[in-house]
Order: C-alpha cells, then structure tokens, then sequence
C-alpha cells in the first residue's frame, strides 16, 4: 500500500542518529503508525544512498516510534491529494518507494530493521528486502491490500514467493496476520528478539565497527531466542495450504479449500475461506498473478 502528500516536509517525520560507524532512523509517526509519506520516502531513499557511498558509515538501523514499525501507506493523504487534484504525485510516490525497495535489496552494507509491532503493506517494503529483519513478540506482519481493492506490491511478490511452500500464497490472497514468531519460522524475519533486550542489541551493535554481515549476525544472535509457535498457527497447517493455494486459479483455491472443508470441520478452513470471499475478486486474480513463480 502506498501513499503520498503535498504537505510541506517535516524534519522531525524520520529522525537520524549517528552512532560512530551505525547510523539508526527512526519512523517518528506514533499517532498514525508511522504511515509512509511522500517526503519520508523521499528522505529514507537519500539517506540510504549518501551512506552506502560514505566510508564512515558501517551499518543502518531502522525503527519505528511507538506501537508500529511503519503500518504501510498514510491512505488518507493519498485521497486528499486526490481531491484536491495532485494526483500525478502518486507517480512521483511510487517511482521512489520501489526504488527504495530495489535500494534495500540490493544495498552493500548491513542494514538491521527492528520490527517491534506493526509492519504491513509499505512498511514491509521498506524492512523485508533488507538483509537483517528482527522481530519481537510484539510484531504483527500482515499484507491487507486485497481487502481494500489493492494488491501487494512493494516487491510482495517476490518476497512472499520465496517463503516456505504456497504460504505466501496464502499470505497475500488472505492478507492473514503473523505473530513475531510466525515471521521468523516462515523467514519473513532473520531473527527474534524480546523487545525487552532490544535496547540492548542496539547499544551492541553500534558498537560494532564492522560491515561484515556475519559479525552482525553474530551480535544480534547473542540476544535473540527461539520462540514458541502458538498451536492454533496457520503455520501449521502447511499441508493443507499447499494442497488448497498451489492452484492456479481463485476459483479453484477456493473450490480446493470447500473440499477440504466438507471432509473436516475447521474453523480455520472457514475463516479462511471466509477472508477470499469478502475481498476484491479483481484484486486477488492480481495478487495470484503477480506470484513470482509463474511470471519467470
């Protein structure tokens, strides 16, 4: 989900701290869940550029302040900008935020993005393609745009394609929710830390003057743990979502899925069956579309 705004920029929307060789950014929306604005993607994309030419800077970390990582696109200035007829800013929008996304995925240097609640839609964009991903048990991973008439874009469709069997599938049809320790099971995220040692991992790796990624990885191992994966967990119903979303239509997921449904009373195949039904049909052919595995 992706949005924009004619508002004059705000310094103080993407905060900046420099740390000997670590630079963090901190998302500063609390109220809003730190929805992306034109500027803030603006921002984002030339900080990252001037430190991956800066010798001085060795590892990027980004947070969001309060409850959210960042809850995907500000929707509600897209439609004022909209109305009041600055529409081609959207262009402009997203011509920056996939080429932030392409600039993550590609990025030379180490960046770690701390996903210590909300992360949907735009702000997946902005953290999944990076190398380092940690979430904590406060994180709640979702891509709802088919709900809303969209569709997962922000490269979801090559993230969500490479995750374990058809649960991506799954994900981006339903726009389902994850728990932090579902996100580090299915490899959305590279680690999981409580968020009350998240302080603690910060202050430890901006003290590492090190771009090397297995040094990273090794500090931010030394605080993370295995989760427990709740029982109730779409995760573990892999089998069932292989068999129902690796067709290769909506139609004959849903059909798979009512099946399975007539053989095994399941509140889950119900609910999902249920979140199908009530989106965008347009939206979810797109999604399915989309699917990286059928487009190469």
């Amino acid at each position: 989900m992706a949005a924009l705004s004619s508002t004059k920029p705000d310094d103080h929307q993407i905060l900046v701290e420099e740390k000997l060789s670590a630079r963090i950014l901190t998302l500063n929306r609390p109220k809003q869940l730190n929805a992306l604005l034109f500027q803030m993607i603006s921002r984002l994309l030339e900080l990252f550029i001037a430190y991956e030419e800066d010798s001085n800077v060795k590892l990027v970390i980004v947070k969001g302040k309060g409850r959210a990582f960042c809850a995907g696109g500000d929707v509600a200035a897209a439609i004022r900008d909209i109305n009041e007829g600055t529409w081609r800013l959207g262009a402009k929008f997203y011509w920056k935020q996939f080429t932030l996304n392409y600039i993550l995925a590609t990025y030379r240097k180490p960046q770690v993005s701390i996903l210590n609640g909300v992360v949907m839609g735009g702000g997946a964009g902005a953290s999944i393609h990076g190398r380092f991903r940690v979430a904590t048990e406060n994180s709640v991973f979702a891509m709802p745009e088919t709900a809303l008439g969209l569709f997962p874009d922000v490269g979801a469709s090559y993230f969500l394609s490479r995750l374990p069997g058809f649960f991506g599938e799954y994900l981006g049809l339903t726009g389902t929710r994850l728990d932090g320790a579902e996100m580090l099971v299915c490899g959305l995220a590279t680690h999981f830390v409580p968020s009350e040692r998240l302080s603690l991992l910060e202050e430890a790796l901006c003290k590492v003057d090190s771009s090397d990624p297995a040094i990273i990885s090794a500090v931010i191992n030394e605080y993370s743990k295995q989760p427990y994966i709740k029982e109730k967990s779409a995760y573990h119903r892999l089998n069932v979502i292989d068999r129902c979303f690796s067709r290769r239509t909506v139609e004959e997921i849903i059909s798979a899925l009512e099946r399975v449904a007539l053989n095994k009373k399941d509140d889950w195949i119900s609910k999902t069956i249920q979140s199908l039904k009530r989106a965008s049909p347009t939206s979810l052919k797109i999604s399915l579309r989309s699917d990286f595995r059928y487009v190469l």
